[in-house]
């Protein structure tokens, strides 16, 4: 099913591309628009446009809309070399391994953690979304470590909470080309969409503030070894704010990489994990840490760059 749309171009986006302006107008991606148009579905005074016509203020746009589709369920499917590290009636912990999801989404068809957890049988939370019950924080699926999810109401509230509020201590190392300067510091600049590539993360003028803090662990020739604390936690942002300071995880072609030196390592992912969590357990309210060591090819790819 789909609606149409119709309203005026606001002389505030007077000459803006129909991809661009369509997307701020309606909240969807400009890649969506892009699509629409080329679908003939996006009219500017009754008239077929393309994603890179110009926009007229005054002018009025139709827009055939999709209808909302459902969201996807989640499947119980064992994950192989997903660890539970802790769980209890509260939380369950897990190291999850590179390749996998934290939760179904539109246009995933891989494992998932919610998934993984329920072939082994374990409770989560009716709280939340269906498609993502008792996920509180979330992990690439090119990012290996370290996560929790919420085993009982409290949890997933108070949890929430503790991420929103930023009082959750989150470790990674991350291993990136060439030296910082300074070897300890902090990134405060907002991500935001990128703005060729809807799938991508750049820093941005408009984005959402975005703080990362570092410390360089291991300088070697071609690359450092960092320990990395989120004060934030924007989608992509360590990836995001080390390649906007040139310094792009080892084996993250898709934020600038070298794909020599990847090769070179045997890294197929970026080099990312998350080694530690720690939080106060929202059923006895002590502090709880948990650690994690790194996966095979992120020890092979440090112990690569150290004996080189």
């Amino acid at each position: 099913m789909s609606e149409s749309r119709r309203f005026p171009v606001p002389d505030g986006l007077d000459g803006a591309r129909v991809d661009a302006g369509v997307s701020r107008l309606l909240g969807l991606s400009r890649t969506a628009v892009a699509d629409l148009a080329a679908e003939g579905k996006v009219q500017l005074d009754g008239v077929s446009v393309r994603k890179s016509d110009r926009l007229t203020a005054n002018s009025w746009i139709d827009v055939e809309v999709p209808g909302p589709k459902e969201p996807p369920s989640i499947v119980a499917e064992p994950v192989p070399g997903m660890d539970v590290v802790y769980s209890d009636d509260h939380i369950i912990v897990v190291n999850k391994p590179v390749g996998v999801a934290a939760h179904p989404s539109l246009g995933w068809t891989g494992p998932t953690v919610i998934g993984g957890l329920a072939a082994a049988g374990y409770r989560i939370t009716t709280s939340g979304p269906p498609e993502r019950k008792g996920i509180v924080h979330r992990l690439d699926v090119g990012t290996s470590g370290l996560m929790a999810v919420a085993a009982s109401e409290r949890a997933y509230t108070l949890l929430k909470r503790a991420f929103r509020d930023r009082t959750v201590d989150k470790t990674y190392h991350a291993l990136v080309q060439g030296h910082l300067d300074p070897l300890s510091g902090t990134i405060d600049a907002p991500i935001g969409r990128h703005r060729s590539s809807d799938w991508r993360f750049a820093v941005t003028s408009d984005g959402k503030p975005s703080i990362t803090h570092y410390d360089t662990l291991e300088a070697h020739r071609e690359a450092s070894l960092l320990e990395v604390h989120l004060e934030t936690g924007r989608t992509h942002q360590i990836r995001v704010h080390f390649s906007a300071l040139h310094h792009p995880c080892c084996g993250d072609m898709t934020y600038g990489a070298d794909p020599t030196l990847a090769r070179r390592l045997g890294l197929e992912r970026q080099w990312l994990h998350a080694v530690g969590l720690g939080f106060e357990h929202p059923g006895t309210g002590s502090y709880v840490h948990f650690d994690s060591e790194y996966p095979a090819d992120l020890q092979a790819a440090i112990d690569a760059i150290r004996n080189a």
